[in-house]
């Protein structure tokens, strides 16, 4: 007895195996959202915040990975810096932040540098439950100024205009902490 020809249909099941368990997503390489593997540009990952740091840093859980992150585009009076006095409007903004993520899911876009030299990863951060950006309200709220470092400036203008306008209204830091306003 020939073996010859079953095997062009062990082949063929076994080329149809790989074929059906790629398109179900069984065998991807790349966890979902990023889950996983280490930050990269342009990418979104779903996340748990699990700290809030101060106003402009969370820590979070990505799948089984934590992270550091440093929001893209703004920043907060500091409160947790040695050797420095805490800034004015820091706790505010620490606890402003606390509101709005503190345990949330949220959603974290990297732009073109996915880390910064700390090696914190750098986000857009999204409540998940209703879509705030949360680096913009922030900064329309006063509770942060703008910080645009490049190559990640994808929001720097819209970000500027949100100072500007918090400014202008006397919000939060601009009417705690400027003498002359």
């Amino acid at each position: 007895m020939s073996l010859r020809p079953a095997v062009p249909w062990v082949l063929a099941l076994a080329v149809l195996a790989v074929v059906v368990v790629r398109v179900l997503g069984l065998l991807d390489e790349r966890p979902p959202d990023g889950a996983g593997a280490p930050p990269s540009a342009d990418t979104t990952y779903a996340a748990e915040v699990t700290r809030v740091v101060d106003g402009d840093t969370i820590r979070v859980r990505i799948g089984d990975r934590r992270e550091r992150v440093r929001y893209i585009g703004i920043d907060a009076p500091e409160s947790r810096r040695p050797g420095t006095p805490v800034q004015c409007f820091a706790r505010e903004a620490g606890a402003r932040n606390v509101q709005l993520v503190g345990g949330e899911a949220v959603s974290l876009r990297t732009d073109a540098e996915p880390r910064d030299r700390f090696g914190r990863m750098l986000a857009y951060v999204h409540r998940r439950r209703d879509g705030l950006f949360v680096n913009e309200a922030l900064l329309r709220e006063g509770f942060a100024t703008t910080l645009a470092i490049a190559p990640n400036l994808s929001h720097s203008l819209r970000f500027r205009e949100l100072e500007r306008a918090a400014r202008r209204q006397a919000r939060g830091l601009w009417r705690a902490c400027l003498k002359n306003g």
